[in-house]
């Protein structure tokens, strides 16, 4: 290994998105981020991710808050520093696959709205899932960077990564972040990767790593010797855990080397003091704790999946089969081809692990995103599906081999009809195509709080008039 020549390493701080749905199910509200906005802005950072993942979803479900209004609000008071999502590829910000309509008007609208930087991941690395995503946000001019999920299993190794890399570098990516979302990279792991893509591919490389392992800090120094040159962290209230490392000790551990961020330790110590002050209003949401679980390197499950295991099991009254279902998760996944535990794979092999286990028959249950994952309709999977598996769940079909959005009506004209009523504007018909159930109670509430008028009255209205404002799922 030949070391690189050193330069000075830019830092994106999550604290604003990722860390608080790391720790804080993603309950933060937009009213705590502005007052500390002004001052992260003069930090200094490569990019404040503040947009994308769950957070979408949980402004409208839990916070009662548009989601883009928080965007407008966020990019009206940071005037320097670049504004960075997390975009699921063709899922977008959705658990499933949307149609290329869906996909162009809701990246043209984010980049409108203020968006610099789009983060591009698929669940399974599958880049046919990011081509329409990464094109559109090109043609609006964003930086768009191309992800890979990092992961292990017999089927990833450093040259199928780099592959990875190479095709997204080919579709126009202006750069490429390695995801670790489990937190299970490790620092000479960090080292070899980054080093392959850096001698490969001539594109900057930008490392995203969880704490859960406890080996986050280690690797990010090690991918920094290999040639890194942007790391995630997060201020040390809002790290940790699941969360990212603290950006403080990394600035410190840099000072005075040829990797210097040039960062401010004094500004982000004020930083910090003000999450420090905000941070017990969301302890009630804190399900993990800021130690190392080395369960994630066995287990390989990401700390959102933990919760939602949990979270299924007590449903089911079935708390008590906990450590049997962590144990079944890697079998599950290894029966279906190793996809890497991230949205929406993690919750696919999570709940078919809940049902074996639970059922007391494995795959006596077999949930439809399941069947459809085999069928192909979430796209390739990482390696082979245990034949005798795949037969128990899908039968003589025959899974798809296309692109699976090419098998996707359009559906924003069908939303416009059956929301249009309600919608204000026309990402509200975008929450709507991706969050259907949940935008339509958002956005009837909001216009009865505007226009007073009752909400019964409304329904019979329709009733009569047979309108199309009906809930088709879409």
């Amino acid at each position: 290994m030949s070391e690189r020549t050193p330069q000075r390493v830019k830092i994106t701080d999550t604290s604003l998105r990722d860390a608080h749905q790391s720790l804080f199910a993603t309950r933060m509200r937009t009213e705590d981020m502005i007052p500390i906005l002004e001052k992260l802005d003069e930090v200094g950072y490569h990019s404040l991710e503040m947009w994308g993942g769950a957070t979408f979803d949980a402004c409208m479900r839990f916070l009662n808050e548009d989601p883009w209004e928080r965007l407008s609000e966020v990019r009206k008071r940071i005037k320097k520093t670049k504004l960075q999502m997390l975009l699921r590829g063709q899922n977008i910000l959705g658990y499933r696959n949307y149609p290329d309509d869906v996909v162009t008007g809701f990246v043209q609208k984010m980049i409108e709205r203020g968006i610099d930087i789009i983060r591009v991941f698929d669940a399974l690395n599958d880049v046919r899932n990011m081509e329409k995503a990464i094109e559109v946000a090109k043609k609006e001019g964003a930086h768009v960077q191309g992800t890979i999920c990092y992961t292990i299993s017999p089927v990833h190794d450093i040259p199928l990564f780099v592959r990875v890399g190479r095709e997204l570098v080919e579709l126009g990516v202006d750069s490429i972040c390695i995801k670790d979302m489990a937190g299970l990279i490790s620092p000479y792991m960090a080292y070899e990767l980054v080093a392959a893509l850096k001698k490969e591919l001539d594109v900057p490389i930008q490392l995203h790593c969880h704490y859960t392992s406890g080996m986050a800090s280690m690797a990010y120094l090690k991918a920094i010797e290999a040639g890194c040159d942007v790391v995630d962290t997060a201020s040390s209230p809002l790290a940790l855990g699941t969360s990212q490392p603290p950006v403080e000790s990394l600035v410190a551990a840099l000072k005075g080397t040829p990797w210097d961020t040039g960062l401010d330790l004094s500004l982000l110590s004020e930083i910090a003091n003000y999450w420090k002050e905000i941070k017990p209003k969301y302890d009630q949401f804190a399900e993990q704790s800021s130690g190392v679980d080395t369960n994630v390197l066995e287990y390989q499950i990401p700390g959102g999946m933990i919760s939602n295991l949990a979270s299924q099991l007590k449903q089911a009254n079935a708390l008590d089969k906990y450590e049997a279902c962590l144990a079944e998760v890697p079998r599950v996944r290894a029966e279906l081809g190793y996809p890497p535990l991230v949205t929406p794979t993690s919750q696919i092999v999570g709940t078919q692990a809940v049902f074996n286990v639970v059922m007391g028959e494995r795959y006596k249950v077999v949930p439809k995103e399941v069947k459809n994952y085999v069928l192909g309709y979430y796209g390739r999977p990482p390696g082979e599906i245990d034949p005798e598996i795949k037969k128990k769940i899908i039968g003589d079909e025959e899974p798809i081999t296309c692109r699976p959005a090419d098998l996707l009506e359009p559906m924003l004209e069908k939303a416009r009809q059956e929301i249009g009523r309600y919608a204000e504007k026309e990402e509200d018909i975008l929450s709507y195509c991706l969050f259907p159930q949940v935008a339509e109670k958002f956005l009837k509430e909001r216009a009865i709080r505007k226009s007073g008028v009752d909400f019964a009255l409304l329904e019979e209205q329709d009733k009569e008039k047979d309108s199309p404002f009906t809930y088709h799922p879409v």
